[in-house]
């Protein structure tokens, strides 16, 4: 290794690594604030702009587009020797750069005039020209790997592998850079973009995908995507999609609250004064969906529950935290997977379909419940109906949610007929539904499904409204007794 060329915004780490290099008698190439600071270590090194011939221009948006860079970065060894050489140009071993924060700043900067002055074009430039000629050039994009350089400089420099491997990463790091410049462009003026580009990282290899004849893997690095279990299996394709609902659903709890899903919809949803309370509620909504289940709990799992928890066969258990003792306790369960639960990874949803994308994103709103019927709720009746309605909001279209206050009591998802899911859930109910209020997803087309309801037991229903048979609707729950609240927005999941 002769020659390397640093040029980084962020600076970490980098005297110690000239340093290194120094001491090794590879030469250093350097300009800007990365030069500054270098000489004010007492670094020696060539500034770009000696080297080159060219001075920095425009307050330095040029100084290291120049062939004498690009050249010694993309100069085959063996091949290009005599051009090299024609034209003065050093053969460069070794780049470390990284880029302007354009991401960072995006989200401070709203004047896109100010803005653009952190889009970086010679990093890039220089990054992928190192990273094509990888056979004969390392780059370093990132502070952590500084390390591999002090190594290398020890045994004589990089291998083919770790080179192709640097390179891999340069790449998707400018992938990722002009993806976030072209998106925030995309959107200057407009709500959605009218292009996406999109960069996934940390991607894992799973078993198989959704059934054993499929491949599958997992992208991410927050949220349940970045999710690994303390203990237990490793993750499957379905654990995750189950695993994202309940999450979704127990995060709409503020009281202690446990959420059981089977194949992407709630089978049992409780609330309790404690996590062994709630969780056995909502095991016992449906005791034979819940095995095999994904369980969520939102409050620190103890023995007790760790106990009662390992009574069923459970999938995956995911809480805030776990005690040492009940860890210790779900160890006998050796395939069960034990997860933290993450908090909520914000951003748009993102679903695939053939030949595209689907894009959504939710902005801030409020809702309005309004009573329409003769009788208002009761206060019991409202905490109920706040519970269904949390429900509702997770489980697939159509649906239909039984419950009281403490948990649901039947639930009717994903039907193609409404009234079919309020009957699934009346039939699957294992509890009276007398005193029950129900949660529709959707306005209600006709009274029939509130008319099953009401024959039931509920006294109380909440849906979105809008319906043109609304007034049909409102006279049918007034006639039957019941207090019908509607909410103004509709929760289609589908």
């Amino acid at each position: 290794m002769k020659w390397a060329l640093i040029s980084v915004w962020d600076k970490r780490g980098i005297v110690d690594l000239a340093r290194a290099l120094a001491a090794h008698k590879v030469g250093i190439l350097s300009s800007g604030g990365t030069g500054t600071l270098l000489r004010e270590a007492g670094i020696d090194f060539i500034e770009v702009s000696a080297y080159t011939g060219s001075p920095e221009m425009m307050n330095g948006r040029v100084k290291t587009l120049h062939p004498k860079v690009h050249g010694g970065l993309l100069g085959r060894r063996g091949i290009d020797e005599p051009a090299m050489s024609e034209q003065g140009i050093h053969p460069i071993d070794l780049l470390v750069a990284n880029l302007y924060p354009f991401e960072e700043m995006s989200a401070t900067i709203s004047d896109l005039a100010d803005l653009v002055e952190y889009i970086d074009i010679g990093g890039p430039a220089m990054i992928r020209a190192a990273a094509k000629n990888f056979r004969d050039v390392a780059v370093i994009t990132d502070p952590a790997e500084y390390g591999l350089v002090s190594r290398a400089l020890e045994s004589g420099g990089f291998s083919q592998e770790q080179r192709f491997s640097l390179a891999k990463k340069a790449f998707a790091l400018t992938a990722a850079y002009d993806a976030a410049i072209s998106n925030h462009f995309q959107t200057v003026g407009q709500d959605l973009p009218g292009i996406l580009t999109l960069q996934v990282r940390n991607g894992r290899r799973l078993r198989y995908g959704e059934n054993p004849h499929q491949k599958g893997a997992v992208f991410g690095e927050t949220g349940i995507a970045a999710a690994v279990p303390l203990q237990g299996k490793e993750m499957s394709y379905n654990n995750y999609l189950d695993l994202h609902a309940a999450a979704g659903l127990v995060r709409e709890f503020e009281d202690t609250a446990a959420v059981i899903v089977k194949h992407n919809n709630p089978c049992g949803v409780a609330v309790g004064e404690y996590p062994l309370e709630a969780y056995v509620r909502a095991r016992d909504v449906d005791p034979i969906s819940a095995y095999g289940s994904v369980v969520a709990i939102n409050s620190e799992v103890g023995l007790p529950l760790a106990e009662e928890i390992c009574e069923t066969f459970v999938e995956v258990i995911a809480a805030p935290s776990f005690t040492p003792d009940a860890l210790s306790a779900m160890k006998k369960k050796e395939n069960m997977r034990v997860l933290i639960l993450p908090g909520p990874s914000p951003g748009p949803e993102l679903r695939t379909i053939d030949g595209g994308l689907l894009l959504q994103e939710t902005p801030p709103y409020r809702e309005h419940w309004e009573v329409i019927t003769d009788r208002d709720a009761t206060p019991e009746e409202l905490s109920a109906l706040g519970l269904a309605w949390k429900v509702c909001k997770h489980a697939r279209s159509n649906t239909i949610i039984f419950a009281d206050q403490n948990r649901t009591l039947g639930i009717g998802a994903g039907q193609m007929s409404r009234v079919d899911a309020a009957k699934i859930a009346i039939d699957k109910s294992l509890f009276s539904l007398v005193g029950s209020v129900v949660a529709s997803d959707a306005f209600l087309p006709f009274p029939d499904t509130l008319e099953i309801a009401a024959a039931a037991g509920a006294t109380a229903l909440i849906q979105p409204g809008g319906s043109i048979r609304d007034a049909e609707v409102i006279a049918a729950a007034n006639t039957l007794n019941m207090a019908m609240i509607f909410s103004g927005v509709r929760y289609f999941r589908h």
